[in-house]
C-alpha cells in the first residue's frame, strides 16, 4: 500500500513539474516549423503521470485510464466530447468484446483439449517434440484466440506431462522449457492475424484515424504469419540449447489415449456450433473485401469489426446456446476494454495537439536517414525492449504507435512502414514474466523461474526482431504492403 502511495504521488509530481515547464523553442525543419502547444505539453503531463501509473500499477490499469481521461478535460488538453468519441466510440470496440466472447465460447467446450490430446498421442514421441507440439499449438491457436486463453489452456495440460514424467519444479529442464513454451507459443502466434492480441487492432485503428490508411485482415496476415512461422523454430530450438533436456520418454500411450476420448466422450452439438461458427468467422474476415468485390458493393460492411461482434452473438442465439451471457460476461476482461477505450483517447489526443508530432521528431527523427530494413528492424528492437518497462502490450502500442506515425508523416516515411513492425512487437515480451498475463499463467505453475525466463528470453528478443525484420522486408515488398 505504501509503494502504491508513493508511486502515485510520484505520477502526480511529475505531471505537475511537465505543467509548470515552459514551452520548449520551435524546430525548424525545411518545409515547416513544430512547436509544441500548451494543449500539447497538458497532454504530454497527463500520459507522463497515466504511464508512470501503468508501469507502477499503482492503481488498475483501466483505473489509470480513466483518471488520465479526467485530467485530460481538467488540464485543457482536450475536452470530453472528442475523448468520448476516439475512445467508447471507437468501433473497435466491438472487434474486442466479440474476440473475448469467442474466448469464452470457446474454453466452454472441450475443443482445446481434444486437439492437444491428439497432437501428443501422435507426435509425443520425447521431451523435444512435445516442446514443438506445445509451441505450435500455442502458435496456431493464439492467432484467433486471445493469447491469455491459450497460455491458460495449454498450462494445466503441460504441468499433467510434466507431473507424468516425474520432473521437479525449478528443477527439471524439461519443466522450464515446457512451461516457457506454454507462453512462448501463444505470445509468438498473437502476431499471425489481427485477431490475435490488443495492439494488432489497435494499431490497424491508428492507421486509418491518423494517417487515413486502410489496414486489411489480409494484409496483416501475409506480414504476421510469416513472421510466426520463422519465430516458432527458433523459440524451439533456443529453449533446447538454454535447457538442455533430460533422457525422457513421454509418449502418451493408447490407453491413455482412450481414456482422455472417453472422458470427453463424442463431439457435441455444442463443439459442433462453435467450430462451425468459428471457421464462418474466419471464412468472413478473411474473404469479406472479396464478398465485397463479387456483389458489387451489395455487401459491402464485412469488415474485421462487423464480422466480429455479429459471429459471436451466434453463440447466443436459441437453439445453439453454447454459453449463456453470465459465463461469458465473467470471461470478458472489462478491465482490458475500458484500457482501450481509454488508450486510444489519449493516443488520439496526443496525436492531435501536435505533441506526438514534436516528441517524436526529438526522439527518432535520425531514422529518417537509415535505411528501410535498418529502421524496421531498429523499430521491432527498441519497441522490444520497451516491453521490459511497460507491463502491458496493449499500453506499448497506445504509447508507440501514435508517435511514429506522426515521425513517419514529418519525415516523409510511409507511415506502415515503422507503424505496422511497432504494432507487430508490441505483444512480443519474452524477458520479463510481468510483461504480460500470457507469462504469469505458465510462471504460476512454478516450474521456471524469473531468471530462466530472462536468460532466454534476451535470445529470443533478438531472434524475434530478426524474423519480424525479414518478414516484413520480404513480403512487405512481394505483396506491396510496405513502400520501401
Amino acid at each position: 500500500m505504501k509503494k502504491q502511495i508513493i508511486y502515485f504521488c510520484l505520477a502526480l509530481v511529475a505531471m505537475g513539474i511537465i505543467l509548470m515547464l515552459p514551452l520548449p523553442p520551435e524546430i525548424k525543419l525545411e518545409s515547416k516549423t513544430i512547436a509544441l502547444t500548451t494543449a500539447g505539453k497538458a497532454s504530454l503531463a497527463v500520459l507522463t503521470m497515466v504511464v508512470i501509473l501503468w508501469v507502477s500499477e499503482a492503481v488498475p490499469f483501466a483505473i489509470a485510464g480513466l483518471i488520465g481521461m479526467s485530467l485530460l478535460v481538467i488540464t485543457k488538453a482536450s475536452t470530453l466530447k472528442p475523448l468520448v468519441v476516439d475512445g467508447f466510440g471507437n468501433s473497435i470496440i466491438l472487434f474486442f468484446i466479440g474476440v473475448l466472447i469467442f474466448s469464452a465460447a470457446i474454453s466452454e467446450t472441450s475443443l482445446l483439449e481434444r486437439l492437444t490430446g491428439k497432437l501428443l498421442y501422435k507426435l509425443g514421441h520425447s521431451p523435444k517434440s512435445i516442446l514443438l507440439v506445445f509451441l505450435s499449438i500455442g502458435a496456431l491457436l493464439s492467432g484467433w484466440i486471445t493469447d491469455m486463453a491459450v497460455a491458460a489452456m495449454l498450462m494445466p495440460i503441460a504441468v499433467t506431462v510434466l507431473k507424468k514424467a516425474g520432473a521437479e519444479p525449478l528443477k527439471s529442464n524439461f519443466g522450464k522449457a515446457l512451461l516457457i513454451a506454454c507462453a512462448w507459443g501463444p505470445l509468438v502466434g498473437g502476431v499471425a492475424t489481427p485477431a490475435g492480441c490488443g495492439p494488432n487492432p489497435l494499431t490497424m485503428t491508428f492507421l486509418k484515424d491518423l494517417a487515413g490508411i486502410e489496414f486489411s485482415f489480409v494484409d496483416w496476415m501475409l506480414l504476421g504469419y510469416p513472421a510466426t512461422i520463422m519465430m516458432i523454430p527458433c523459440s524451439w530450438l533456443i529453449l533446447l540449447k538454454m535447457f538442455p533436456i533430460e533422457d525422457i520418454n513421454l509418449k502418451v500411450t493408447e490407453e491413455d489415449y482412450h481414456k482422455q476420448v472417453d472422458k470427453f466422450g463424442k463431439i457435441n452439438y455444442k463443439e459442433i456450433a462453435t467450430v462451425v461458427i468459428f471457421a464462418l468467422t474466419i471464412f468472413l474476415w478473411i474473404c469479406g473485401k472479396w464478398i465485397s468485390g463479387w456483389t458489387g458493393g451489395a455487401i459491402n460492411y464485412l469488415g474485421i469489426k462487423f464480422v466480429a461482434i455479429t459471429c459471436a452473438c451466434l453463440f447466443f442465439l436459441p437453439g445453439i446456446n453454447v454459453i449463456s451471457w453470465k459465463k461469458a460476461e465473467k470471461n470478458i476482461s472489462w478491465g482490458g476494454i475500458i484500457l482501450i477505450v481509454t488508450g486510444l483517447a489519449m493516443g488520439m489526443t496526443v496525436y492531435k495537439t501536435g505533441a506526438a508530432e514534436w516528441i517524436a521528431q526529438i526522439a527518432f527523427s535520425e531514422l529518417g536517414v537509415l535505411h528501410p530494413v535498418v529502421i524496421i528492424f531498429a523499430v521491432v528492437l527498441g519497441v522490444s525492449l520497451m516491453k521490459v518497462m511497460f507491463s502491458s502490450n496493449t499500453v506499448t502500442g497506445i504509447i508507440m504507435v501514435p508517435l511514429l506515425i506522426a515521425l513517419a508523416r514529418n519525415i516523409g516515411l510511409d507511415p506502415v512502414l515503422i507503424a505496422i513492425p511497432a504494432g507487430i512487437t508490441a505483444s512480443l515480451a519474452f524477458i520479463l514474466v510481468t510483461s504480460t498475463p500470457t507469462n504469469v499463467i505458465p510462471y504460476s505453475a512454478g516450474y521456471f523461474s524469473i531468471k530462466d525466463m530472462v536468460k532466454a528470453g534476451i535470445w529470443m528478443t533478438i531472434m524475434s526482431s530478426i524474423c519480424v525484420t525479414i518478414s516484413l522486408t520480404i513480403f512487405g515488398r512481394i505483396f506491396g504492403i510496405i513502400k520501401f
